[in-house]
């Protein structure tokens, strides 16, 4: 028994961490890059009026309940300035992660959005929660081989 544990361990230690960061950076890509698209209104490529909505009204409301905060107590920033920046960090970060390309850097962005999706929707914690792994794991360990980021540093000297 001892040995047929062992031999499956030794073969997840042989699953290599490449495919697994690959597979991160894809699927949490997606998760990010299908949400920007939900704000773009295609006919006129601009963000759609009810995106604006979202960042004025629910997501401003959400948040000071979450703090317990009125709107007196807490100036929120420009919610047409938020629209456009979420909006924009979910479509070009994902093509980061896709490609590669300042990987822990994409990564850092999307957590740091991950963390205040998380207190306008406290609810859906969990997938919050599998979010952050995917990303604290590129952060910690890189985006692996199959990436920009590995193809720079073998060419310009970066081990």
């Amino acid at each position: 028994m001892t040995g047929l544990i062992r031999r499956l361990i030794s073969l997840y230690e042989h699953i290599p961490y490449s495919l697994n960061a690959l597979l991160a950076r894809l699927v949490i890509g997606l998760v990010f890059f299908r949400s920007g698209l939900t704000k773009i209104d295609f006919s006129t490529l601009a963000i759609k009026p009810a995106t604006f909505f979202l960042f004025d009204q629910e997501y401003k409301f959400r948040l000071f309940k979450f703090l317990g905060l009125s709107a007196s107590e807490f100036p929120f920033p420009n919610p047409h300035l938020l629209a456009y920046a979420a909006t924009t960090l979910e479509l070009l970060m994902p093509l980061a992660l896709w490609a590669g390309f300042g990987t822990r850097f994409a990564a850092t962005a999307l957590l740091a959005q991950t963390a205040v999706i998380a207190t306008v929707y406290p609810d859906a914690y969990l997938d919050h929660a599998l979010w952050a792994i995917a990303l604290l794991m590129l952060m910690d360990f890189g985006p692996g081989l199959i990436s920009l980021d590995h193809w720079l540093r073998q060419r310009h000297g970066g081990g």
